[in-house]
């Protein structure tokens, strides 16, 4: 059977459907060693203790061998990599030959473009200047520091190995490495954290300017230590307009001290956004290798087995691979998309952008009255000032007479400008504004979906 409808084309050209997606051209590595694991945490990772880091631990150098096997056994499908990312877990745990050695891999099996962003996330109190500078000969030019607050007692609290002398003699070593591109993570709404706590972390890093800042507010995962201790929104967690004000000022000291707020949880200088992050909230393709990895390659998303020795033994059942054809077979855990999965998981992911969705390319891709329905949708928000849509310059295009009204029957929406959620308020409450769209999204296509079958039958 074979229908299209005013949202979807279903049933498309096997081929065809693939060169939509794009070739990967960015790669995400796993490495899930910490010292220990953050009460936070619902990440995959195997705790390593104080042992000493590099070559010495047999579990880092037996993971090494294994991930570096599965980049091997990876199908190229026919691009350099523009960018790389070392998350974890803790990837400064890596000693300087065992990264090298991933990344001549990597290189190996897919070549590393020259201008490529080399990121690797680095714990405070896990690395040294000499191993910082290896990783940088090594081809790492991106450090992301896991400061997460400036309060010794909120680290602890948090389950964290590093103290704040551990994060300021780190920020000392950074430059002295030669690494120019610097982030640094803070989270807010931690157990008994006050306003003015959040407010010193934030001043705190500000001083030390960084070239980019990512303010995360915390989520209670139920597999973690604080999803036994805590229930989100009730003490010691700070109640909800307590962190909504938290967020609020984040905003407000990080813009005000020259950082661009250019996605929900992200600020950078001008120049500095990461290049790498840019590729999932493009919803563009990716590889993930390491445990617990997720990829997204050919249009399907599936992640890797979480444990260790599943892993293990799941890279080693695979052999090297020539097609995706051949490579379907071997893939678990698949989760292969459809056009209206693609079309939800586009919009989820392009308004935490501050720039938001380009309403030609939605479009395009999606169809005009695909685009109608999502603006319709979101109308009660636009009215409350939350959704908006904009020209690149932040003015509201020619022939959208006004954001406040419905269109009317036969009326086009221009497809001019951007659709995007405004800064700070539609960004605070992005999770309701998503879950309507969705909602009205999914009756549509319900619909539709109902109405061709029934012809058809």
């Amino acid at each position: 059977m074979k229908f299209t409808t005013d949202y979807l084309t279903f049933e498309r050209d096997k081929g065809a459907q693939r060169a939509n997606y794009g070739i990967p051209s960015s790669a995400y590595l796993h490495i899930p060693f910490c010292r220990r694991r953050c009460y936070y945490c619902d990440f995959p990772v195997f705790v390593v203790g104080d042992r000493k880091n590099g070559d010495n631990s047999g579990t880092i150098v037996q993971y090494v061998e294994v991930l570096c096997q599965e980049i091997q056994k990876t199908p190229n499908k026919g691009a350099s990599l523009n960018t790389v990312f070392f998350g974890g877990g803790t990837p400064s745990l890596l000693s300087v030959r065992q990264l090298t050695t991933i990344l001549e891999t990597l290189d190996s099996q897919f070549g590393i473009a020259a201008e490529a962003e080399i990121s690797i996330e680095i714990d405070p109190g896990t690395f040294t200047l000499e191993q910082l500078r290896g990783y940088v000969a090594a081809g790492v030019n991106r450090v992301s520091l896991g400061s997460q607050a400036f309060q010794d007692e909120l680290l602890q609290a948090c389950g964290r190995s590093h103290s704040v002398a551990d994060i300021f003699a780190s920020v000392e070593i950074i430059p002295a490495a030669g690494i120019v591109n610097f982030s640094l993570d803070l989270i807010s709404g931690l157990p008994h954290q006050t306003a003015s706590e959040w407010e010193a972390s934030l001043r705190a890093a500000v001083a030390i300017s960084p070239t980019h800042l990512s303010s995360y507010d915390l989520i209670i995962e139920p597999v973690t230590a604080f999803g036994r201790y805590f229930q989100a929104g009730e003490q010691p967690l700070p109640a909800d307009e307590t962190a909504a004000q938290m967020y609020r000022l984040a905003r407000e000291i990080l813009t005000g001290s020259g950082y661009e707020h250019y996605e929900i949880s992200n600020y950078a200088r001008p120049g500095y956004q990461c290049r790498h992050n840019r590729v999932y909230w493009e919803n563009r393709p990716y590889y993930g290798l390491g445990m617990g990895a997720a990829s997204y390659v050919d249009g399907v998303r599936w992640t890797r087995p979480r444990k260790t020795q599943e892993y293990y033994e799941w890279v080693r059942s695979i052999s090297p691979i020539d097609s995706q054809d051949d490579a379907d077979s071997t893939i678990k855990q698949n989760f292969p998309l459809s056009e209206n999965e693609v079309l939800l998981e586009t919009l989820m992911l392009g308004l935490r952008l501050a720039e938001g969705l380009s309403l030609s390319d939605l479009a395009n891709k999606f169809g005009q009255k695909t685009v109608e329905k999502i603006w319709q949708s979101l109308q009660p928000y636009s009215r409350q000032g939350w959704v908006e849509i904009v020209a690149s310059d932040g003015a509201i295009p020619d022939g959208i007479a006004s954001l406040h009204t419905t269109l009317n029957q036969g009326e086009l929406l221009p497809l001019s400008g951007n659709l995007r959620l405004s800064d700070p308020e539609g960004f605070l409450f992005s999770n309701t504004i998503l879950a309507t769209l969705f909602n009205k999204l999914e009756e549509n296509i319900t619909l539709l979906r109902s109405g061709a079958q029934g012809q058809s039958a």
